[in-house]
């Protein structure tokens, strides 16, 4: 039934409204059930040498559980700023406000082949330069990751108790605006997988910046 799920929700998109929105892919399931929902597009389109991403929210019920399924094909220079105008809808409603109502990332899990989510509700947005550096992990194009002045590739991240953060810190992503939202839900994965052993350093999930 999962997974008969997750095959309508797609059918609907690139059929019944006769558009598409390639999701974004990963090999496992953060969130795998989702009910009382409201589905939110945002749709790849290019006009002359412009990319540009369409909402369509038509469907949007304020009380509900947000789903925005947005392709992966996206930068999240355009995604970021249509996703907070989102949130902040939302944050403001006070006459149908639910507080059980969050809001989900839409993903495909090519192993468990089902719909998969990831939250992202209290997540508050920066499209800025983080004021103090040595704190941040960016993550940048192809496949990389600064930590401090260093380079590293974002596999090595499986495990952050090998890498230099030696004094205790608050740890906050940011991530390069040209990267696309595929891009960014593949580090999202990882970040939810992170494991930090070393005393005094722990990740603040609710901040994110975008540069």
């Amino acid at each position: 039934m999962k997974y008969l799920f997750g095959i309508v929700l797609l059918f609907c998109v690139s059929c019944g409204n006769k558009e598409d929105v390639l999701l974004p892919k990963s090999d496992r399931s953060i969130v795998k059930d989702v009910v009382d929902l409201s589905p939110i597009y945002i749709f790849f389109r290019v006009n002359g040498k412009d990319t540009l991403a369409e909402v369509n929210r038509k469907n949007s019920i304020i009380t509900t559980n947000w789903i925005l399924n947005i392709d992966k094909r996206l930068p999240l220079r355009l995604v970021i700023p249509e996703v907070m105008k989102l949130q902040q809808r939302k944050r403001e409603e006070k006459e149908h406000r639910n507080e059980l109502a969050l809001n989900y990332y839409s993903y495909a899990d090519t192993i468990g082949k089902n719909l998969a989510f990831i939250p992202f509700t209290q997540v508050y947005y920066k499209m800025e330069k983080p004021f103090i550096l040595d704190s941040f992990i960016c993550f940048k194009k192809n496949g990389l990751v600064k930590i401090n002045d260093s380079i590293y590739s974002v596999n090595e991240l499986s495990n952050l108790n090998n890498l230099f953060i030696e004094r205790e810190c608050e740890i906050i992503f940011s991530f390069d605006k040209n990267l696309s939202f595929g891009e960014y839900i593949q580090d999202k994965i990882l970040i939810e997988k992170l494991v930090i052993k070393k005393k005094g350093i722990w990740i603040n999930h609710n901040k994110e910046f975008v540069y």
